[in-house]
């Protein structure tokens, strides 16, 4: 079933989804807010970008072109719907197609940022099949590996560009790992832990193409309290999300 919501924060975004495809989640609101923004970045790319989240955040950040690359035509027709409604067709452009063949003469270093929530788990993590073959390519490897997301990302971003991505905590040596074969420097980490006394389970992560060895771990983001409050920082957090979009 087709529904038009808010995104979590911002009255004044609205996104189209489908209960029977993936819907964006709060990895997404925060991989939009993270990932760095400067006044000199003109090119960003969202791959994956699924039914356009980030994109949509993203416009509130920066007044620059911004474009989504989706596999999933029924989710790319979603990403364009949304763009519609909030009148941004001149900002941003959803591109249906595979992210490898998105790389060609005209792509390659053309995008200063470029932001992924790639698929999470492996093919051979069968625990965590879904019986949606939507889903499935949304959630695992199965069209897509996090090294060719890695290197597609290396080859679309331009000399000292930035790639944020978030991911699961448990495969961070594997994604140092990545970044640095694709000459992507690890600058900025930041562990979320959904509950004050648990590990963290996922973590947001930005490298710089060809940058120089530095790299700066970020205060965790903690969600919620041991009594399941929220903490302080993730209410400020909501409240300047919505405070951004007046």
């Amino acid at each position: 079933m087709e529904v038009l919501n808010d995104i979590l924060g911002y009255s004044n975004r609205k996104i189209y989804q489908n209960t029977d495809y993936f819907s964006f989640s709060l990895d997404s609101v925060m991989l939009a807010n993270f990932v760095t923004v400067r006044l000199r970045d003109s090119n960003f790319l969202d791959l994956g970008t699924g039914n356009g989240v980030i994109p949509l955040i993203l416009s509130l950040r920066t007044s620059k072109n911004i474009i989504g690359v989706e596999l999933q035509k029924p989710l790319a027709t979603l990403a364009s719907k949304s763009v519609s409604y909030n009148h941004l067709e001149k900002q941003i452009n959803i591109i249906c197609c595979d992210m490898k063949d998105f790389v060609s003469s005209d792509t390659i270093e053309k995008f200063d940022v470029i932001t992924c929530n790639p698929p999470y788990f492996k093919v051979n993590d069968k625990n965590y099949f879904n019986e949606s073959e939507e889903k499935r390519i949304a959630r695992h490897e199965v069209c897509i590996s996090l090294d060719d997301v890695v290197m597609i990302s290396s080859k679309l971003l331009k000399n000292n560009g930035n790639f944020a991505i978030v991911h699961r905590t448990d495969r961070l040596l594997e994604i140092f790992d990545l970044f640095r074969k694709y000459h992507i420097e690890p600058k900025r980490v930041r562990f979320v832990h959904e509950f004050v006394n648990k590990p963290s389970t996922l973590v947001l992560i930005e490298g710089t193409k060809n940058g120089k060895p530095g790299m700066k771990i970020e205060n965790p983001f903690i969600m919620y309290l041991e009594n399941g409050s929220k903490t302080l920082e993730y209410e400020k957090f909501l409240v300047e999300v919505k405070d951004e979009t007046k």
